[in-house]
């Protein structure tokens, strides 16, 4: 760790960390710089393994001075941009879904959807998730106000030659080819689109409606029945966004879902009651960033614009909630904004909603990475090369315990072979040897009761031989894992690493030193699917094993209820406050149970609990 320099200043900015190479591997922002870089410049046994990584290889530190926190987050989001640095969250921004463009720097612009970079001077509405009904929405839209949807080439063409195309014909382009209509007229068309994909449906509706019954009143039929069927596609082209709220709410929607080190973050643009945007980040995550430090970090992307920042955002839960927050974007709209969590009603269904969406995105992402042989390869690859192992891993197993105060003690093993989950494989392990609360005894009980089954020939046994063997825990963990290999003399044969279960950092055996795969990576994904497999699968087998023990424990000491009849009670019943609340006639009315049993487990499970002894001893 170099020394820390002196002078730092104690006012807000953002603070670089460079290595040797002079690469900025860290980026952060702080409200007094003095105080936060502090932090890092302290023994290395109090930083936490992420710090200790980053200090091992930064070589020196720099800031900027920022008026406010507030314009530390602007820069940091610009720093972190411009240099990706491999110790920060990583922002992969989803642009897969289209816009619809309007032109405005042309005299008769036509509306059009892309997917191509935005350029100064077109006005853009969305994203739009559903192509086909967007293009449903624009074609009734062109109905109700007919704005050209033609080529430049066309419009010239028949500019030149004086005479309309047949969409002019059928009422859907206003011909400003052939001068039907003026600049300024077709400026209120182009205002009435915007209006539209903006949310404001009231507006045009009534707009249309008043045009109607004018024209009726002056008995211009024509223009009514066309001002009727302009009232008739705006509703059908309304009927296609997404009402969640009512007709007068404008707010956004932000989300987070999270995945190991994968997250998600949706927004949700509500205007007039409608949902008339939706954008997506994916966001590789650099350690256990909480879902404030996330959204954080994506606020400038998301809200680049004063007229993009509504009166009220709605977030998931109040951990997404920070002042610094409500700050920016009060800042960014020079008038106040409202940052809520909803509990209840129209506004919690669309964050609920939002939520939703995030963690589908999640598991769109982690299915495209399962389902490409490519990925999975290069995951394996770049596992095999960080560990330098011999050659990538195939088969790889992952190890896990779960516990409830050092009572039910149980091991997983999950198995993973070309990248995908083997379940066939599955194993779960009752600890036998070990009492009391002790994961490093625990670890190595299972561990040497999976090598017993070692076999060299890779052939067809209870267990094949692993390319590798993770631990799902830190130094103490690995060690017992060698212990137990050594037992049974395959320690120089087994290739072991360990997960630390916040950090991500893997332990290989004879090194202290952590090896960090790189955020992001295909290899620290499939590692995280790993330990979060292994983990679930531990947690489903101890809460079965938890759930039998206490049933087992209810219903002990009644005379002619042994365990083959208990379980059959839980099979029938579910669950021990089922049985505890059916009636002595629906116990009697098992064909199976005797009915002096069906007596005694009724007298059994509705006998009053003992007293619970008082401080001051019995009662007088």
């Amino acid at each position: 760790m170099f020394p820390k320099p002196s002078g730092i200043p104690r006012q807000s900015g953002c603070y670089l960390f460079r290595n040797q190479h002079n690469t900025v591997i860290y980026v952060g922002k702080a409200l007094s710089l003095a105080s936060r870089l502090g932090n890092y410049f302290q023994r290395t046994g109090v930083l936490d393994h992420k710090t200790q990584a980053l200090m091992s290889e930064a070589t020196s530190v720099e800031w900027i001075i920022t008026p406010t926190e507030v314009d530390a987050l602007v820069l940091e989001n610009e720093l972190i941009k411009e240099n990706q640095p491999r110790y920060n969250m990583r922002l992969k921004d989803d642009k897969s879904f289209p816009f619809v463009a309007i032109d405005t720097r042309v005299d008769f612009p036509a509306p059009y959807t892309t997917r191509a970079k935005h350029q100064r001077g077109v006005r853009y509405f969305g994203p739009f998730v559903d192509v086909r009904a967007l293009r449903t929405t624009m074609d009734e839209l062109i109905q109700a106000f007919p704005l050209r949807s033609c080529t430049k080439h066309k419009f010239n063409y028949h500019e030149r030659i004086a005479r309309p195309c047949l969409l002019f014909d059928i009422g859907k382009c206003s011909g400003p080819c052939v001068d039907a209509i003026d600049k300024e007229g077709y400026a209120k068309l182009v205002q009435s689109w915007s209006k539209f994909f903006d949310g404001d449906v009231r507006q045009l509706r009534d707009l249309l409606r008043r045009q109607m019954e004018e024209a009726s009143q002056k008995k211009h039929y024509e223009a009514a029945a066309k001002a009727r069927d302009g009232l008739d596609a705006l509703e059908r082209a309304a009927s296609a966004q997404n009402v969640v709220l009512d007709d007068h709410s404008n707010l956004d929607v932000l989300c987070v879902a999270t995945d190991g080190g994968r997250a998600a973050v949706v927004r949700f643009r509500v205007r007039y009651g409608r949902i008339i945007g939706r954008s997506v980040n994916l966001i590789d995550r650099s350690m256990d960033e909480n879902e404030a430090e996330i959204l954080e970090s994506v606020l400038p992307d998301l809200f680049d614009d004063a007229d993009a920042v509504p009166p009220v955002v709605l977030v998931g839960s109040e951990q997404s909630m920070t002042p610094l927050m409500a700050e920016f974007l009060s800042e960014l709209r020079g008038r106040p904004v409202e940052v809520v969590v909803p509990q209840r009603g129209k506004r919690r269904r669309a964050v609920e909603m939002a939520i939703a969406d995030a963690q589908s995105v999640i598991d769109r992402d982690s299915l495209r990475r399962q389902s490409d042989h490519n990925v999975r390869s290069r995951a394996l690859q770049e596992l095999g090369a960080a560990l330098r192992l011999d050659l990538p891993p195939y088969r790889i197993e992952c190890f896990d315990m779960s516990h409830l105060q050092g009572t039910n003690y149980v091991g997983s093993m999950v198995v993973f072979e070309d990248g995908l989950a083997l379940k066939s494989e599955y194993r779960h392990f009752n600890v036998k040897e070990v009492l009391g609360n002790d994961d490093v005894g625990a670890m190595e009980e299972v561990v040497r009761r999976r090598l017993a089954y070692w076999n060299d020939e890779q052939s067809t046994t209870k267990f094949r031989r692993p390319d590798l063997i993770i631990i799902d825990g830190g130094l103490p963990q690995l060690h017992a894992a060698q212990k137990a290999a050594r037992t049974l003399l395959l320690d120089e044969r087994v290739e072991f690493t360990a997960l630390a279960k916040r950090e991500e950092l893997l332990y290989r055996p004879g090194s202290s030193t952590p090896i960090a795969l790189e955020r992001g990576s295909e290899s620290l994904y499939l590692v995280q699917r790993l330990r979060d497999e292994a983990h679930r699968f531990a947690i489903t087998f101890h809460r079965s094993k938890r759930g039998k023990s206490m049933v087992a424990s209810t219903l002990q000491g009644i005379e002619g209820l042994g365990p083959a009849r208990r379980d059959r009670l839980m099979l029938q019943f579910g669950s021990l406050d089922t049985i505890r609340a059916a009636t002595l006639d629906e116990l009697d009315a098992l064909a199976w149970l005797p009915s002096d049993v069906a007596a005694r487990l009724y007298d059994h499970l509705q006998a009053p609990a003992p007293p619970r002894p008082t401080k001051g001893g019995d009662d007088e």
